[in-house]
């Protein structure tokens, strides 16, 4: 293993690949920087999601699933002609295992049956290279990726900079016969949890309105703060202009500006830090709206009324917040 900035790529050192005529990679996708290939190996296809949530087996128990959200990368690839199946398999679990890597799950044929893999199965969704292997066109290849009943599966999580990476390998004999006994097909599926994208969607004026009358409340996510800070970034003027517009058209409405955060740092510096981020769209308001003071009260309240877990960052992103309540 060796250190590089984005973090820590893994070298598969297999005995000297044998000669390979394969087709170019896929275009538009390469190696997960964590984690190269088996030597001499095809990069037949891949997916890469900005965010999405991923499900794959937990365990031996039937049904037993795990589902991850993050950044997902799922990279598909044919060995070299003529290795054993254990050989590749067991170089990217030791690799894996060699940087630290703990593993969760694992299990080779005949006892994986209990875990459906055929969820990695289809070529839908996925970049596919070009060009032909022994009569074979790629998506034929990815539509039948392996014969389960020869699968060797390993899953586990390696720390990166203090964050759990999930990562699983799953390698078996492709699901066509006349490859089978030629190639190994692997699957390298890699999840890095992050934040999903919020405050995607402006809540517009009469969004607001109904919203106020029918629950006396709105969540909105389109404010934007950085974070531990109280500065209001540009991208939440367009949130601010529905927001104005709703109080210019109501004359009489009176309303509440409410922080709220996650359960990061402490319960004291999160009560101020969600009231000071209150304030700042009242002033905005006043400032750049001209709406009256008195229509408006900043408050904040912390961790102390989450709409979602704090347990993962998901959650967490969901109550991070700015409330407009009815007074």
């Amino acid at each position: 293993m060796r250190r590089v900035v984005a973090g820590v790529l893994l070298h598969l050192m297999a005995v000297a690949a044998m000669a390979q005529s394969f087709p170019a990679d896929v275009a538009g996708e390469k190696d997960h920087p964590l984690l190269s290939r088996y030597a001499g190996s095809w990069l037949v296809a891949g997916e890469t999601l900005a965010f999405d949530a991923a499900t794959f087996p937990a365990g031996a128990k039937a049904g037993e699933q795990a589902t991850v959200e993050g950044k997902i990368t799922r990279l598909f690839y044919l060995a070299p002609a003529g290795r054993a199946l254990i050989e590749v398999q067991r170089n990217y679990e030791q690799a894996l295992e060699k940087a630290g890597a703990t593993r969760r799950d694992a299990c080779a044929a005949p006892n994986c049956a209990a875990r459906d893999l055929r969820m990695f199965g289809s070529s839908s969704g996925k970049k596919l290279a070009t060009g032909v292997l022994d009569g074979w066109d790629t998506q034929t290849l990815v539509d039948q990726w392996l014969q389960p009943d020869t699968a060797r599966w390993w899953s586990g999580t390696l720390n990166v900079r203090g964050t759990p990476v999930h990562v699983n390998v799953l390698s078996g004999k492709p699901g066509i016969v006349q490859l089978a006994d030629k190639y190994v097909a692997t699957l390298v599926q890699i999840i890095e949890p992050r934040a999903m994208d919020t405050g995607m969607v402006t809540v517009d004026a009469a969004a607001l309105a109904k919203g106020l009358q029918a629950d006396g409340k709105i969540a909105l996510y389109g404010i934007f703060f950085d974070t531990g800070k109280a500065e209001l970034r540009p991208q939440s003027k367009a949130q601010l202009d529905e927001m104005a517009k709703l109080l210019q058209s109501s004359a009489a409405l009176r309303v509440y500006i409410v922080g709220h955060t996650d359960n990061q740092g402490s319960v004291d510096a999160n009560v101020s830090l969600s009231r000071a981020r209150a304030q700042a769209v009242v002033d905005a308001l006043v400032k750049t709206h001209r709406i009256d003071a008195k229509r408006l009260a900043a408050a904040g309240v912390a961790s102390y009324a989450p709409v979602a877990s704090n347990a993962d960052e998901a959650g967490r992103a969901r109550n991070r917040r700015v409330e407009l309540v009815v007074r």
